[in-house]
């Protein structure tokens, strides 16, 4: 008889529950894990950072050293501009430099001598000191002409060509894509729910695939009104770019006492 009503209470909750979730409410490990993790939801991965290079100043471009596709690390000689007269300025400052040291010298002498006055001195000595400042004013100016990357990262896309006139248009657009951030839309029901340094599960879409940790880094503080939402976003590391920009994803929030 005791067997029979077991049997009983146990038919009951799969006809209220239907199987699956019979399935789960007799199954107390099941019931932890699903109280561990807060409602799936969609989410999308995007660059940290997405830049269009372009030219400080204008010109006429001379090399491009990278193509799409191409990883590159902060500093990197990435665009050099057509610069003959820079380099020509630059010979003739660095001779009037020297000039100018060793007329300073010969003055110096020739002040001790009393063969020539103190403003004369100081006529001399106020040109050599020009002549350093119009040098290290030539040197920037050929900086500006050799354009690096500002980031760790690859070319997404390469938009001009030697030849070409720069002016305000980008030359290559970069992304950093590590970390990544994962952006998701939550329903403002869930709004107070999820809060920055929280953790959560990452299933990722194919040809990736698997499961990955990310953490919560950002929670806005406004719900937009016309579609009842609010934005998360998360930092997944991504060493080596091994996962790439714009996969979508699942993501399970997992609570403050998850591991």
């Amino acid at each position: 008889m005791v067997a029979s009503r077991t049997c009983f209470a146990a038919l009951l909750v799969a006809l209220v529950l239907g199987p699956g979730r019979a399935a789960l409410a007799l199954d107390p490990v099941e019931d932890s894990l699903l109280d561990d993790r807060m409602t799936t939801q969609d989410c999308l991965l995007e660059p940290q950072m997405v830049i269009d290079l372009s030219s400080p100043v204008p010109g006429v471009i001379a090399r491009v050293r990278v193509d799409r596709g191409d990883a590159i690390r902060k500093g990197q000689i990435l665009v050099e501009l057509r610069s003959e007269v820079e380099r020509s300025m630059i010979d003739l400052h660095n001779a009037q430099v020297e000039f100018g040291k060793v007329t300073a010298a010969r003055n110096q002498e020739l002040f001790e001598q009393r063969l020539i006055s103190t403003q004369e001195k100081d006529e001399i000595e106020l040109e050599s000191k020009v002549s350093s400042l119009e040098l290290a004013a030539a040197q920037a100016r050929l900086e500006q002409k050799i354009i690096v990357s500002p980031i760790n990262g690859v070319v997404v896309e390469r938009m001009m060509d030697p030849g070409e006139y720069v002016g305000e248009a980008p030359i290559l657009r970069l992304a950093n894509l590590d970390p990544l951030y994962v952006e998701a839309l939550l329903p403002r029901e869930r709004f107070g729910e999820v809060h920055p340094g929280m953790e959560a599960e990452l299933k990722l879409a194919q040809p990736v695939g698997g499961t990955h940790r990310a953490t919560v880094s950002l929670v806005d503080p406004v719900i937009d009104a016309g579609s009842g939402t609010f934005g998360v976003r998360l930092i997944l590391p991504n060493p080596k770019n091994r996962i790439p920009a714009g996969l979508r994803c699942d993501i399970h929030f997992l609570t403050d006492g998850a591991n």
